[in-house]
């Protein structure tokens, strides 16, 4: 789908390499590609090791799987990193007092900003959370901003993960396997550390403890269990951070608080880092048959006595309707223009855009309003006449379950094929903490590779996989 050269290309400009990968290029043409290949095998056989695996939705069979990994970092420039990581701590302060706002005074509707049915009508919008705010008034604890580039400096944010970003992990252990691997790479070229990410996450969650709170907070991480597709990350963090892992099942409300079951009875704990959707967080509140949650814990959440992290309801802000209207979200509650741009976004509930959407569906990229995983999308240039007309069938029957965005020309990075490199496309997800005290931005984040030539699909669950990122120090 068009040649690479059409892209711009993060490596190189022309014949020489943009500036903060000359040295990297200089290092890799000195480099044995025998050797290099066997290296990306000891990766792969690494993480089969460590058990870093996913599973995947509806695949036909039940075997985990590896995100593949591409030993080839993506490098980012200090300037360049400065200018997104402004952007991302200004994007994230306005949802989380977006949040705060349509919980409580929804001034934002009042001013008719966006549209009352569009919160109304969300089914990630919880009644439940109406007229309280969590304590700090944090709602978003951890957000993944995922971000796509065009030029030199045109970055684009293409969604918000407000719910349960995931990822982080692999962050993580992309940038300990390459340390592994290489280790005079890191010796010759200077990369800002991701490795605090574990001890600053305790940190933003311990800090974000309830009032009732006495002495150093108890956190845990919350966790549906071994089946889910995430169990690898959940399992890993509680590990990284030195806190309990624990299931529904080890949790109940006692005496007004939640606490969980250990050796020696019942300890109270203060924050939850869950990974454990809405709908399955408390039976009592909202999924009755639900087995994965704690019942009662909405009532001692309301009455002040745990910390949920992310907040209840959090999803309404990455619903990918609210998304087109960031720009002016950011500046309803920032007083700013802002810094990193939204991808162009056609409401398919609003007729006319539903009309142009139809009329222009093999241009476009489609996709589900609470979709994720790149589940449920059309990449309309590389859909056949049947999946365009199919996919046209689901847009007429709900026009509202779908948003539209043209297909942007993402920029590429190189991949190692075994022999060579070879431009790829890519996107970048950072990982921001939130807490009282302020917003953390870990240094890089998880970059994600589409491996197929001409692909822009760069989920893992579509065959997507990952490589490190570096930001350079100054």
């Amino acid at each position: 789908m068009n040649t690479p050269g059409q892209f711009f290309d993060e490596m190189r400009d022309g014949a020489q390499a943009r500036t903060p990968y000359s040295d990297y290029e200089a290092w890799f043409a000195q480099q044995n590609t025998d050797r290099l290949a066997r290296k990306s095998q000891e990766a792969e056989a690494f993480f089969r090791r460590t058990g870093i695996t996913f599973n995947v939705y509806g695949a036909s069979d039940a075997e985990e799987r590896l995100i593949p990994f591409d030993l080839v970092p993506r490098i980012l420039s200090s300037r360049e990193w400065t200018k997104l990581s402004r952007g991302i701590d200004q994007r994230v302060c306005a949802i989380n007092a977006f949040l705060n706002d349509i919980y409580n005074r929804q001034e934002i509707l009042r001013a008719g900003i966006i549209p009352v049915d569009l919160i109304s009508r969300n089914e990630a919008f919880l009644p439940q959370m109406m007229d309280f705010s969590p304590p700090g008034e944090v709602y978003t604890h951890i957000v993944g901003t995922d971000i796509v580039r065009t030029g030199e400096n045109d970055f684009y944010v293409l969604e918000d993960n407000a719910r349960t970003p995931s990822g982080v992990s692999y962050m993580l252990e992309n940038r300990e396997t390459m340390l592994q691997m290489f280790p005079e790479l890191f010796s010759r070229i200077r990369v800002q550390r991701v490795s605090d990410y574990p001890k600053n996450l305790r940190r933003s969650l311990e800090s974000s403890a309830p009032a009732s709170c006495n002495g150093r907070p108890c956190v845990v991480v919350l966790t549906p269990g071994i089946h889910n597709s995430a169990y690898f990350e959940h399992s890993f963090l509680a590990d990284q951070m030195g806190v309990e892992l624990v299931e529904g099942h080890d949790l109940r409300v006692v005496d007004g608080h939640i606490a969980m079951r250990t050796t020696k009875g019942y300890k109270v704990i203060d924050v939850i880092y869950r990974r454990v959707d809405d709908e399955f967080l408390d039976p009592l509140t909202f999924n009755p048959t639900s087995m994965l949650g704690v019942p009662g814990i909405m009532d001692v959440y309301r009455a002040g006595n745990i910390t949920i992290a992310n907040a209840p309801g959090t999803g309404v802000a990455d619903d990918k309707a609210i998304y087109s209207y960031m720009p002016d979200i950011i500046e309803f509650y920032t007083g700013e223009k802002a810094i990193l741009k939204n991808v162009q976004t056609f409401r398919c509930s609003e007729p006319g855009a539903l009309r142009y959407v139809l009329d222009n569906l093999a241009d476009l990229v489609v996709k589900e309003v609470h979709g994720s995983g790149g589940y449920g999308m059309l990449v309309g240039p590389a859909a056949s006449r049947k999946e365009l007309a199919d996919f046209a069938d689901k847009l007429r029957a709900r026009p509202g379950n779908y948003i539209a965005q043209p297909t942007l020309s993402l920029s590429t990075c190189p991949i190692f094929t075994g022999a060579d490199l070879a431009p790829r496309h890519v996107d970048l997800r950072p990982f921001a903490l939130v807490s009282p005290s302020g917003v953390n931005i870990t240094p890089g984040g998880l970059t994600r590779v589409a491996l197929t030539e001409g692909s822009l699909v760069v989920n893992s669950s579509q065959g997507g996989g990952t490589k490190d990122t570096w930001v350079l120090e100054d």
